[in-house]
């Protein structure tokens, strides 16, 4: 046979056995583009796809064999619908294109091919020349449905990052298969985010994979849906991204002030008496505190809101232990799950009304019915009860004889075909606390602390915790970049079991090794959105007086954490208002610079404070990467250095690397034992030289859903480096209690003045700000 012969054979072969998928491409079949107001659709043989302008940097992107609408029928994590923005349209006898302000998408006409561009026409993504979109017929649990792959062609610098929360300990996902499954520690959130300034949002709760192992090569799969189906999200910052995200499934409430302070749990607690002779410890010794949790098994029957009889001695009034803890300013949280003992009355009656998800423990969290019962049956009686928060653990959810991966993938929900829905659980747990919470009151701010989540709960108002790590410093080098990746995952509220749970690895709070760990992880938790330590030790205490010589640094860190409380709480509100992330990844604030795209153990806390936890055991120091910026100033010295450069930061264990950025403002309180202590006390406002810096302060009555009426006031301010003029504005609206008048200590941070933690002997400067714009020249 001849080569040439030999060659059409095997194109023909090859192009047989593509065609027994569906819409491989190149296609033979004419394609064919037409537009409405909405946006474009183009047949390409058997397959559609439909491109709608959602806005300048939003669109929605379904395909699939016939004409399908999305991926699955039911979407509640997205609240807000698509709405036709303006794009042109124009086409060749070989491309059309779709063009808005800020992104255009061309079409091959011989291939059927997208790329996506910026509005200069520079490449953001495009889909590869080999089959870029496939659809592989199925039947699962009784459902005709298509696996489906989409793959992309990408660049060799490109950074990739989000997608959930993850422990393999990759912080840039080069390189990585992802599986998005729900599982106890490994949250699945199909957002996904590009140092080329793009994200996807890959809309569905089906298992997916990202899948990077090529080079080149991106796919993106999903195990059962109608059709492939993602949002193109343009920024091109990843702050921009993220405002589109919740945008689209929704925005993060404010917690009350009092969620920012400091959370003290183990497993577990005993009775109502031991916890409030640990809150009577933490005011004894004056040492900051304003949450306290109740874990698992108080229950006389798990989902029945009756406790034990262990629990309820000597305080058989409950809600008398509540007040007597709220007397003292302290907040407290229970733990209640979705998986119900058969025992309880809860389960009778769930089970009764079809209300389980078959073959289950669990209450089936898509059924609105089974919502409301479960509120009015457990939530809503223990909410009564003046707890103050809800730990909804388990959320993925743990059911079927413990195991928690892809749980409901052989289930049928209310909702449907659990392989469809594998991942929504969460999203609708929480979700069902959030809206009876609301509807019930609004005094009191919701708090969902969780151990699982899915697009669009940051609108429940929860808090991820890492689920239950070990106490090793192996598994707490891991969480940083599990907690930079979900934070670019668009939830802005994450926290972790501070030194690790324990099961099936018990740590003694005597040990020196772990009083080591404890210490070091103390300082990120310091540092971390939710501030929180929890687990079980082998001597059953966890309080921060119990780690031996190490409670002097843990008790500084505590009081560090609520001296920066103005700072945390104004930029919690930028969260709610302007769609912030307060834990930031390097890469968020110099997406273009190369040198920050792997490093996953470093970020900034907030617009100011470069963070950089201490992982490695017995370090005395650790090397760390200075952004570009007009200088830092080392936080507890007052030392100026360059930016751009990498250096060798001195790290004693009673230290975290710090560095705070020229051009800021850090306001920071005095020191209190509760989140809303002295409401009218003088704030410190540290001066950060070498730029002009902008900070906004945010304050109110620090509870209550007032703030969403306008109940609340900002106060701008401004620093002008070149005349070294501090401006703060007048103060923009009032809440009740509002003080009248406060005093503002201003300090220009110098190597004899404004470093370390402690409040500050003197001030360059004082001023008396009664509400109306006020200036003042520094030294």
């Amino acid at each position: 046979m001849k080569l040439s012969s030999f060659v059409l054979l095997l194109v023909l072969a090859v192009s047989l056995t593509a065609s027994s998928q569906t819409a491989p491409n190149p296609v033979p079949s004419p394609i064919t583009v037409t537009h409405d107001a909405s946006g474009i659709l183009v047949h390409n043989g058997d397959e559609t796809v439909r491109i709608s302008v959602c806005g300048p940097g939003l669109l929605h992107i379904v395909a699939g064999p016939g004409n399908p609408e999305s991926a699955s029928p039911f979407m509640p994590w997205i609240v807000q619908a698509c709405s036709p923005g303006p794009f042109d349209f124009a086409q060749t006898d070989r491309q059309a294109t779709l063009r808005t302000s800020q992104v255009e998408v061309r079409i091959g006409l011989r291939n059927g091919l997208l790329s996506f561009h910026d509005a200069k026409g520079t490449p953001l993504l495009s889909e590869m020349d080999r089959r870029a979109r496939v659809y592989t017929p199925d039947t699962i649990n009784g459902e005709k449905v298509f696996n489906v792959k989409n793959r992309f062609f990408i660049g060799p610098t490109e950074g990739f990052y989000g997608l959930g929360q993850h422990q393999a300990g990759a912080f840039n996902y080069r390189g990585n298969v992802v599986e998005l499954a729900q599982a106890n520690t490994d949250v699945a959130l199909p957002l996904l985010v590009s140092t080329n300034g793009y994200g996807i949002l890959w809309n569905t709760a089906s298992k997916s994979w990202f899948d990077n192992r090529f080079p080149t090569e991106l796919t993106l799969s999903t195990q059962a849906a109608n059709a492939i189906d993602y949002y193109f999200l343009y920024g091109p910052e990843f702050d921009q991204i993220i405002h589109q995200y919740r945008d689209l499934t929704g925005h993060a409430p404010l917690f009350g002030k009092w969620a920012y302070g400091f959370v003290q749990s183990k497993d577990r607690y005993r009775s109502a008496k031991e916890l409030l002779d640990v809150a009577q410890e933490y005011r004894s010794q004056h040492v900051p505190l304003d949450f306290i949790v109740q874990d698992w098994f108080w229950w006389k029957n798990q989902g029945d809101p009756v406790y034990t009889d262990a629990y309820l001695q000597p305080y058989p009034d409950v809600p008398d232990a509540l007040m007597k803890l709220h007397d003292e300013h302290i907040h407290a949280m229970i733990s209640i799950w979705a998986v119900l003992d058969p025992k309880s009355e809860t389960y009778q009656k769930m089970k009764a009304e079809g209300l389980l998800i078959p073959g289950s423990d669990d209450y089936d969290a898509t059924n609105p019915k089974a919502r409301d019962a479960w509120w009015e049956m457990l939530a809503g009686k223990m909410f009564a009860q003046g707890w103050d928060g809800f730990w909804l653990d388990s959320a993925e959810p743990e059911c079927c004889n413990g195991f928690s991966d892809a749980t409901l993938d052989t289930f049928q929900l209310s909702v449907g075909n659990g392989a469809r829905y594998t991942n929504i659980f969460p999203l609708m747990h929480t979700g069902g606390v959030y809206e009876h919470w609301r509807a019930t009151t609004d005094r009191k701010r919701v708090f969902i602390l969780t151990r699982s989540a899915f697009a669009g709960q940051q609108r429940n108002a929860t808090t991820v915790w890492s689920g239950d790590v070990t106490g090793t410093f192996s598994t707490f080098r891991k969480q940083i970049p599990a907690g930079l990746n979900f934070e670019l995952s668009g939830m802005p509220y994450w926290t972790t079991d501070i030194a690790g749970y324990g099961w099936p690895y018990e740590r003694d709070t005597r040990d020196p090794a772990y009083q080591e760990l404890y210490t070091r992880w103390f300082e990120f938790g310091a540092f971390s959105p939710i501030m929180r330590t929890h687990g079980h030790r082998s001597n059953n205490t966890n309080e921060i007086f119990a780690y031996g010589p190490q409670t002097p640094t843990l008790i500084a860190y505590d009081k560090l954490r609520y001296r920066l409380l103005p700072y945390i709480y104004s930029l919690a509100w930028k969260v709610t208002r302007d769609d912030y992330t307060l834990m930031r990844p390097l890469v968020m604030d110099w997406r273009t610079n190369e040198k920050v795209r792997d490093i996953g153990d470093q970020y900034m806390f907030g617009p100011s404070i470069l963070v950089n936890p201490v992982v490695e055991q017995g370090a005395t120091s650790r090397e760390l990467y200075l952004p570009p910026a007009a200088a830092w100033f080392d936080f507890w010295t007052g030392a100026k250095l360059d930016g751009d450069k990498r250096i060798v930061a001195q790290a004693p264990l009673d230290r975290i690397p710090l560095y705070v950025k020229a051009g800021s403002i850090l306001p920071m309180g005095p020191e209190v034992e509760y989140a809303t202590e002295s409401p009218d006390a003088p704030l410190t406002l540290r001066i950060y030289r070498g730029a002009n810096a902008d900070f906004t302060l945010y304050e109110d009555e620090g509870d209550t859903y007032d703030y969403e009426k306008g109940a609340h006031s900002i106060i701008p301010m401004h620093w002008d480096d070149a005349s070294s003029t501090l401006t703060i504005a007048a103060r923009q609206g009032a809440y009740p209690n509002m003080p009248a008048a406060r005093t503002f200590r201003i300090v220009v941070v110098r190597p004899e003045s404004g470093a370390g933690p402690l409040p500050e002997p003197k001030a360059d400067k004082e001023l008396r700000y009664t509400g109306s714009e006020i200036s003042a020249v520094l030294p």
